[in-house]
């Protein structure tokens, strides 16, 4: 008589990884970076002036963007 053979393992699809703070960016987080130049649509270096010119919060970054792609 064979043994049953043991359920397959699922494995789980990693989440995308937040940001650490859903309103402010933190530039010196490079996973912060990563998350909300991709969310921009925008490169590390772009968000990085970004940021310099109009500070860390999310809204203000978002509309500054949005202000350029026109």
């Amino acid at each position: 008589m064979s043994e049953p053979k043991p359920a397959p393992i699922e494995r789980e699809v990693p989440k995308k990884k937040g940001p650490h703070n859903p309103n402010e960016i933190n530039p010196k987080l490079s996973s912060d970076i990563h998350y909300w130049a991709e969310e921009f649509h925008v490169t590390g270096q772009q968000l990085h002036e970004a940021i310099r010119v109009h500070g860390t919060q999310v809204a203000k970054i978002r509309e500054a963007l949005k202000q350029t792609k026109h």
